[in-house]
């Protein structure tokens, strides 16, 4: 049985930055407020043209290179997001795209926060039992879309921002051991946005309630998740067959710096165990982990071998966890650049689109 090993990770966040001092002009805050309850000092925030879709695409070429493997090699792409594109077609497919990946199937997967620790568990399955053999897994969010920016309790707290991993199948030991996946859907009503799908669809009077926008029981929520936190690490750790001492690095959903210390003090681990860059992005929901990973690896945090837990908790209610050991890119004979291939794919996309067209044309002309 090949084992599923994460051999390359990439990440992308907008240009813009919104600091505590600017949210405070724009809203009841300051800076020391906002630092004390959360941690967090600035978030990314996305400009026009920045979509789900181009964050996404962006680490997703980062990954790629990092793994030394091209668009067309990948088998299929599963993408996480709490802030799609739409409703449908699959923010994945659009992705898929601006790849250029030809070969890959590609879904939209929804588990909040902790959709990134999901995804990337039924990616190690697909692995694991031969249907493919190298998988592109993204977390892309726009949250700042679906923030009211009158609320402090919520709009202090979420960023914009996409982290990707490939995984590839290897006959090395290592890679991804083994995952927990929870959900306790009682508990929906603490975190969601309660219109714009088929119970509420839009319409003029959800949009004036603001029912468009994130809505949260901040106590419940904090509750839930410190709780969580630990039994899913500990669970992690159990199906891996490793003990807490063998743990190298935790990097942890990044919603709330209160939220980590509590659950560093729960496993009775020092808070430098965990990986933490929040300060600068806030809640990136899906994204938060592969981004952190990414930081974790640029500041020598991770090396190969080391025993590593990525934990979260999100909207759902859903919680979860994965135990990966490190191992980084596999031996390749690709050096790719993003540059080198978006041209390719926009050319692919631009003579798809006029093959449909040609097609639509030569079908009306046989009717």
């Amino acid at each position: 049985m090949p084992y599923a090993h994460v051999t390359g990770w990439g990440m992308s966040v907008p240009h813009k930055v919104m600091t505590n001092d600017d949210l405070s002009k724009i809203v009841d805050t300051n800076d020391k407020w906002i630092r004390e309850h959360s941690g967090i000092h600035e978030r990314h925030i996305a400009s026009e043209g920045e979509t789900s879709a181009s964050l996404g695409a962006a680490a997703a070429f980062n990954a790629l290179g990092m793994a030394g493997i091209l668009p067309t090699d990948l088998d299929l792409i599963i993408c996480s997001t709490s802030t799609p594109e739409h409703i449908f077609p699959a923010t994945a497919c659009l992705i898929q795209d601006k790849l250029g990946a030809s070969n890959a199937g590609a879904f939209d997967l929804s588990a909040a926060c902790t959709g990134f620790i999901f995804a990337l568990n039924m990616a190690a399955q697909s692995i694991r039992t031969g249907s493919a053999k190298s998988i592109l897994v993204i977390g892309t969010e726009t949250l700042s879309r679906f923030v009211d920016w009158t609320d402090r309790n919520t709009c202090i707290l979420f960023g914009d921002g996409a982290g990707a991993f490939v995984v590839q199948a290897n006959e090395k030991p290592g890679g991804i051991m083994g995952a927990v996946m929870h959900s306790d859907g009682s508990g929906g009503e603490f975190l969601s946005i309660p219109a714009g799908g088929s119970a509420q669809p839009a319409s003029e009077v959800t949009v004036n309630a603001g029912l468009h926008f994130i809505h949260m029981n901040g106590r419940e929520v904090f509750r839930f998740a410190t709780r969580v936190m630990v039994q899913a690490t500990l669970e992690a750790a159990k199906k891996s067959h490793w003990e807490t001492e063998e743990i190298s690095l935790i990097i942890p959903h990044q919603a709330n710096l209160r939220i980590i210390d509590a659950a560093a003090r729960g496993l009775k681990f020092p808070l430098e165990k965990f990986m933490i860059n929040l300060e600068k992005y806030g809640n990136t929901s899906t994204a938060s982990i592969p981004i952190a990973t990414v930081e974790a690896f640029n500041q020598k945090k991770l090396k190969a071998g080391d025993k590593v837990i990525l934990v979260g908790f999100g909207a759902g209610l859903t919680w979860g966890s994965l135990a990966l050991e490190w191992s980084g890119p596999l031996p390749s004979t690709h050096y790719i650049k993003a540059d080198w291939f978006k041209p390719w794919a926009r050319l692919r996309s631009f003579l798809l689109r006029i093959l449909r067209i040609f097609e639509g044309f030569l079908s009306r002309n046989e009717s």
